[in-house]
């Protein structure tokens, strides 16, 4: 059997060579060093630098990725008489050379691929070294450009000749923290006989029955197979399959097979799938996983209008509410189980049903994939190509190869995977971006996108489908962005235009759009000591990444909202004008089923504390928008639409795998509360389904744009309001709040508001009294005579008082009355 003796203890960390007048010159001789782990994060522990994340600091640890760093580790060794051992580093980042008592065992370029050096006749009994030298990615990197020949991309960097994190030099939402370091497990491998070097999974569904295929390869130290066999177990079925060669195909049928589902259509049944090797009586390795049977499909044909772009999902097509993921962290090695299983559980908390893993990052750690696995959760894994040309040349391409193998065969045994991307906007850069002048007739990517990556995908992993990219329409002869085919981006909105531009599309499935907001309060202040804070402050534009991102944020708040006063409005304003903004977006394409099937919001989470368009910010708290997307995101929806005619529909949307029956009303209220129309509602809508229903014409007809709106109360769904003018044309009256907010008790708080006027985009900020404490709700238009309750979860009571006054208690009735105030006072 193969023995694993870790190596993850021990390490050491120095700068070797550094330039005289280099801080790292300033260095001790000998650091702590924890693997897996970054050098950015040792110096940290080790006090020797301030934490990037705060204030200015970034800027000051440039010097990091420009500097060679080497790790030290002894390994104490006794020889067990296996006969090879192996050193196995699941990931180095990235440029490194690997020596074992001085002897270089081997180079690394990749980040993201597993290396395996035979060290059998270069351990020695007692004390051996280990060292691994990184050299600056930087430095490789431009050193790649200058033999290549540079090529463009979205920054100035040169990431795009290195195989690893993009987002490490920089992006509109990340910080220049170019890292190096043993960034996952380190390992010797002892085994003699066999070695399973690869398992190929495929599962798939015939009828009601489960099949799994499995191809193995094997690795061996003789040539004498006599008596060997792999042996394949599952879900209570076994084969034993002669080996002849170097691999094996095995396959077992599972009657009645547990169906693996998306979350919201069925349970997430998990089998172990187990592949062993025997001697004869001797096991001498084994591969086990937990895997799942369902079947996928992208459905990209052509109909009427264009071509589709939906996600079948064991034959039934499933609308995607999705978000995208970046690294949850710039130092991808802090990321722990529990934290990912803790942004996972915000993402089903806000009704996402798919993730995609954004190719500007890595391929993350199995346990995120597992944790989806178990919640039903869809993954979308880019391949790590983002918003650059790549070369298709030596050094690069190998790597590539090596990396794409790695990983499909990795993570093909996640029923949770449902497409594998080839690039992220690589393609509409070449039809937008000026790029084609400068590239000429040299590679820029594509024949790793709808060549070399397909062709891994069908080999290793041929039960999930694969795409060349986001954007794309389905062929280099159509635009990528082609609203009639395939997925789209839409970014005009936050880089030029109001979001009510959403409207104006008709997708067919939409895989990125955002906007903008800070993150919350807490995790603003914890980061940014400006005093006075301000957008425009230090240390705010330091955490604002964005071109013009403070100018978009004004631009796209002027048309909606009143101009804040204060730092305490602006954030207010900002953070609740994102989440409209998405709001919008969602509820218009959820309405257009089955014309468009899917929207994923840029972006679910943070890696850093930063003005972004996540809706988790990097301190894991929600913002406003992650409420937006929860009730936009909701199983079952109402809301309000505007016909080209500029009349009114009410469209329920059903994405239940049950039918709902509505059963309420729609009025059109005064924002005093009375009633002026109101019309009865009573639909079934099929399940997977919506259907429309007509406003009356008293009831969508205000007399008074300013001073009513519509209001719909139905059985099974949120309520939905829809004014009949922006908030700042709108007559609101300052918020007379009646406030009562109860006791403490096992983690939460109810607080009841009531109010005899209309309240718009009522909030509570209760991170401002302690920084893990958060509402249940958030831009919640409050009724005049119906009280509304919100729960307010925190780690410890809160005071009332505090609770139920400024700036926890905030709307935009009170940022109207006081401009007004301030207004009328000059």
């Amino acid at each position: 059997m193969t023995t694993v003796s870790s190596l993850t203890a021990g390490w050491t960390l120095r700068a070797t060579d550094p330039a005289p007048d280099s801080p790292a010159a300033a260095l001790p001789k000998e650091i702590p060093a924890t693997v897996p782990g970054t050098v950015h994060t040792d110096l940290l522990a080790a006090g020797l630098i301030d934490d990037p994340y705060l204030d200015l600091n970034e800027l000051k640890d440039e010097w990091i990725g420009r500097t060679r760093w080497s790790y030290r580790t002894t390994i104490e060794w006794t020889d067990a008489g296996a006969e090879r051992t192996d050193l196995v580093f699941d990931g180095l980042d990235t440029v490194a050379t690997v020596r074992l008592n001085g002897d270089e065992l081997g180079r690394t370029f990749n980040q993201h691929r597993t290396y395996r050096f035979d060290v059998t006749d270069r351990l020695r009994a007692g004390a051996n070294d280990l060292e691994v030298v990184f050299d600056s990615a930087w430095e490789y990197a431009e050193q790649v450009t200058a033999d290549l020949g540079d090529l463009p991309n979205a920054y100035p960097t040169p990431f795009g000749f290195i195989r690893k994190m993009a987002a490490n030099f920089g992006w509109d939402w990340g910080p220049h923290l170019v890292t190096a370091g043993i960034w996952k497990d380190v390992r010797l491998e002892s085994w003699s006989g066999a070695r399973l070097a690869e398992v190929r999974p495929a599962l798939s569904l015939d009828g009601d029955e489960g099949v799994a295929r499995v191809t193995a390869l094997l690795e061996t130290t003789d040539a004498d197979a006599t008596g060997r066999v792999i042996s394949v177990s599952i879900g209570g079925q076994q084969v034993e399959v002669p080996v002849s060669g170097e691999s094996v195909d095995a396959e077992l049928r599972i009657p009645d097979a547990a169906v693996w589902w998306p979350r919201g259509m069925g349970e997430q049944p998990l089998y172990t799938l187990t592949v062993s090797v025997h001697d004869g009586e001797s096991t001498t390795d084994s591969w086990s996983r937990r895997v799942g049977f369902r079947t996928v499909e992208l459905d990209t044909s052509d109909d009427e209008v264009g071509s589709k772009f939906t996600f079948v999902i064991n034959g039934i097509p499933l609308f995607i509410r999705g978000a995208n993921w970046i690294p949850d962290d710039c130092f991808p090695s802090r990321l722990t189980e529990e934290r990912y299983r803790a942004r996972i559980e915000q993402a089903v908390g806000a009704n996402l049903n798919l993730l995609r893993v954004w190719g500007g990052g890595i391929y993350e750690r199995d346990e995120f994939y597992d944790i989806c696995d178990e919640l039903g959760v869809l993954t979308w894994q880019d391949f790590l190509f983002a918003c650059a040309a790549y070369p298709e040349e030596e050094p690069i391409r190998s790597e590539v190869v090596a990396e794409a193998r790695d990983n499909v065969l990795r993570l093909s045994t996640h029923p949770s995977l449902v497409l594998w991307n080839g690039c992220n906007e690589n393609i509409w850069g070449w039809f937008d971006w000026n790029w084609q002048e400068q590239i000429g007739d040299r590679t820029w990517g594509l024949g790793y996108y709808t060549e070399l990556l397909p062709e891994v995908v069908a080999e290793l992993d041929p039960t999930t489908p694969y795409w060349p990219g986001s954007p794309f329409s389905g062929s280099m002869d159509v635009h990528p962005n082609d609203f009639d085919r395939g997925n789209v981006h839409i970014w005009d909105v936050w880089n030029r235009v109001d979001y009510t531009t959403y409207a104006d599309y008709e997708p067919r499935f939409v895989s990125e759009f955002g906007f903008q907001g800070p993150p919350t309060w807490s995790t603003l202040t914890r980061a940014i000591h400006d005093d006075p804070l301000t957008p425009e402050s230090p240390g705010m534009l330091l955490h604002q990444k964005a071109a013009d991102g403070n100018a978009k944020l004004a631009r796209g708040m002027e048309p909606h909202l009143p101009e804040p006063q204060s730092m305490d409005d602006w954030h207010f304003l900002t953070q609740l004008n994102q989440s409209r903004a998405i709001v919008f977006a969602i509820e218009r394409y959820r309405a257009q089923r089955p014309h468009c099937m899917g929207t994923i919001v840029w972006q679910l989470n943070d890696c850093w504390p930063v003005t972004s368009w996540a809706a988790v910010d990097g301190d894991g708290h929600r913002k406003p928008l992650w409420h937006g997307l929860r009730r936009s995101n909701a199983e079952r929806l109402v809301t309000v639409q505007p016909m080209p005619d500029g009349s009114l529909m009410l469209v329920a949307v059903n994405d239940s795998i049950e039918e709902w029956t509505v059963e309420g009303r729609i009025r059109r209220l005064a924002f005093d509360g009375r009633a002026l129309a109101e019309q009865a509602v009573s639909v079934t809508v099929p399940a997977l389904d919506s259907v429309g229903v007509p406003l009356d014409a008293d009831v969508s007809t205000p007399a008074d744009l300013r001073r009513e709106f519509v209001r719909v109360d139905v059985s099974g769904a949120t309520s939905a309001t829809r004014m009949f003018a922006d908030d700042k044309e709108l007559a609101l009256e300052p918020a007379n709040l009646r406030i009562e907010v109860g006791p403490w008790q096992d983690g939460r708080q109810a607080v009841e508001v009531r109010s005899d006027t209309l309240v718009r985009g009522f909030s509570l900020f209760p991170d401002r009294l302690v920084a893990d404490a958060w509402p249940d709700d958030s831009d919640v238009d409050l009724i005049p005579g119906e009280p509304t309750t919100i729960i307010v979860l925190s780690p410890e009571p809160l005071d009332a008082a505090a609770l139920g006054s400024f700036p926890v208690v905030r709307s935009v009735n009170d940022v109207m009355t006081a401009a007004a105030d301030r207004e009328g006072a000059r």
